[in-house]
């Protein structure tokens, strides 16, 4: 009796920990900008015969590559209070489980991709995949201060792949979304090292507040928000969006620097963490604003 009241709890625990290797939240937003991608690259409503296996599977091959990323990185995450929670970090998940359970989201994913989708798609989301779990984690990130630079073309890739599984190609507004993302990153990122710079400095990875300074790190938060500004006027430039999309840019774009600027002139821990809290809100009300954009031009 006792075991019967006791399994149905350890099975929802398990669930839980395996659920956490796959990064949620992060995940949430690769699909929703692979979504975006799927959306913007059909004049109407994309097929949903296509769209439906698409989320999917880029959910089942980005869970794989976080889970990957925990197991390769349980000893860095077990020093960080950021990530000492995760299962791995803390021995629940033995790294033959999540080795395991990475392989098959991966395969399932992959395989979902390539019948119902297109090959196309498959291999740029498996390419991703390696980008992020293999050439980032294993290779660039304990290597470099420039990993997140480096290494932001896998997570700047949603919307390629989203793009890639409605019209089985890479066109140029596929590469602008990329674009964005893939200048985003930094300063989303970089405010979020500078107020955990203390965690990074213990885990022993090359992070840039750490290997160069607060001061220089927030410079480059700085640079790139006005890069990333500047990136983000050519979805209006190009045609592919209207003044709807062009206004939202340009407000969501000035804060962000407004962020930079104040970062760099007066640091504080709260600042970089509204500064990090920020990027995110910028990046998905952004590509909302496109989205919303893309179905009101035709009638404006």
């Amino acid at each position: 009796m006792t075991a019967s009241i006791l399994t149905p709890t350890s099975a929802a625990s398990r669930w839980r920990q395996y659920m956490a290797l796959t990064k949620p939240r992060v995940v949430q937003l690769i699909v929703f900008c692979a979504v975006i991608g799927m959306l913007l690259a059909e004049p109407g409503w994309p097929s949903l015969r296509l769209a439906v296996p698409a989320t999917v599977g880029i959910w089942l091959v980005a869970s794989a590559a976080a889970a990957f990323n925990c197991l390769v990185e349980q000893a860095i995450d077990s020093k960080m209070a950021r990530t000492a929670w995760r299962p791995t970090a803390k021995g629940e998940l033995s790294s033959a489980q999540a080795l395991l359970f990475s392989a098959v989201l991966c395969s399932l994913g992959s395989a979902l991709l390539y019948w119902a989708v297109n090959p196309l798609t498959m291999w740029l989301t498996f390419a991703t995949f390696v980008g992020y779990a293999v050439i980032y984690t294993v290779v660039l990130k304990p290597m470099t201060p420039q990993n997140i630079v480096i290494g932001g073309a896998s997570g700047a890739m949603p919307p390629v792949l989203g793009w890639a599984a409605m019209r089985n190609d890479v066109g140029p507004e596929a590469a602008v979304m990329c674009l964005i993302i893939f200048l985003w990153t930094p300063p989303h990122f970089w405010a979020l090292a500078l107020y955990r710079v203390e965690d990074y400095r213990r885990s022993g990875l090359p992070m840039l507040p750490v290997t160069h300074g607060s001061d220089f790190t927030r410079l480059n938060v700085l640079l790139y928000t006005l890069v990333l500004f500047a990136a983000t006027l050519l979805p209006f430039i190009i045609g592919m969006s209207g003044w709807l999309y062009l206004a939202a840019a340009v407000v969501l774009g000035g804060m962000f620097i407004a962020y930079g600027w104040l970062l760099w002139r007066d640091y504080s821990d709260a600042l970089a963490r509204k500064t990090f809290r920020f990027s995110l809100w910028h990046l998905s009300l952004l590509f909302a604003a496109l989205l919303i954009d893309h179905y009101l031009m035709p009638w404006l």
